[in-house]
């Protein structure tokens, strides 16, 4: 049987969760619920009524900055909490991204977050896949786009005071990026960096020459 044939579908779906109980541990920065559940098993029946913490977060929108003409990427890099620990220190180099607001669609927040974060206005997005960071205990989802624009002379220093944010925005040769990604170099270790690269080196071909079809067309 090819994979084409078969059904990569969980046997269950949300229906075969029964919440039993939940309530607001934590509401700060961040949401954290307490929930107490129970769900249906494999071998039959249900399972034991379990206690599980739920880190409340919505979806939020990743985009990564990709010039094909002149062969460049652009990266934010700013302090993360999170990273205290890692070897190379807590400053990440990341795509640009942000938290989805009550009335935005995903491509308002990518343009929102590429002006904020980048100081650029994008004409054209290019979808690139949602995934779940950390579906074990966090509700986060996050959308990825790849972003084409002329980044030279771009590089500098944004985000926004009030909320802290110090970033400062490199733009590297897209060559060393990609040997970055696939020595595994510590600088890039994050998921959505890593998937929007990896995504990006099997489709620049065909961005290119997206790219000189517009300019042919001009």
């Amino acid at each position: 049987m090819s994979m084409d044939d078969k059904d990569l579908n969980p046997r269950f779906t949300r229906g075969a969760v029964d919440i039993v109980e939940r309530k607001v541990a934590y509401d700060g920065f961040f949401k954290m619920h307490k929930l107490r559940l129970r769900h249906r098993l494999y071998r039959g029946g249900w399972s034991g009524e379990m206690e599980r913490e739920l880190f409340v977060r919505g979806n939020a929108v990743g985009v990564l900055l990709y010039d094909p003409t002149h062969q460049l990427i652009a990266m934010t890099e700013q302090f993360r909490v999170g990273a205290l620990e890692r070897d190379p220190g807590p400053w990440c180099l990341e795509i640009v991204a942000g938290m989805v607001e009550a009335g935005e669609s995903l491509e308002e927040v990518a343009r929102r977050e590429l002006q904020e974060e980048a100081g650029l206005e994008v004409a054209e997005l290019h979808y690139i896949r949602s995934y779940l960071p950390s579906p074990g205990g966090s509700s986060e989802r996050m959308f990825l786009y790849c972003a084409l624009a002329d980044l030279r002379g771009i590089e500098g220093f944004f985000g926004l005071a009030a909320e802290h944010e110090d970033i400062r925005l490199r733009v590297l040769p897209a060559g060393e990026v990609f040997a970055a990604l696939e020595s595994g170099h510590a600088a890039i270790d994050n998921a959505a960096s890593i998937i929007s690269l990896q995504w990006l080196q099997l489709n620049r071909e065909r961005l290119g020459q997206r790219v000189a079809q517009v300019s042919a067309s001009d």
